[in-house]
């Protein structure tokens, strides 16, 4: 194992900080946190979902260690949200 308290791969998802992106349905500024999925845009309410890169925590042994069984048990829900059909 590593000799850190926690990998510095799962930062983002232990830490969560707002990014921006755009709906790609109206071009409206949203903000979403690092460890969200998805979020609704507040000018045309369709459900905006954010793409979520590969990670350490998708392989590594010790990732569930790593975050915590909570919030590991949260990284894998998330990764099973996909984006219905009309969205």
């Amino acid at each position: 194992m590593l000799n850190y308290n926690f990998c510095p791969g799962a930062k983002d998802f232990r830490q969560p900080k707002p990014i921006s992106l755009k709906c790609p349905f109206c071009q409206e500024s949203l903000e979403i946190w690092t460890d969200e999925v998805k979020t609704i845009c507040p000018k045309c309410k369709k459900t905006v979902f954010k793409e979520m890169p590969a990670s350490c925590l998708d392989w590594c042994k010790y990732a569930k260690n790593c975050l915590g069984e909570e919030l590991y048990k949260k990284y894998l829900d998330n990764k099973t949200i996909k984006p219905a059909k009309d969205e």
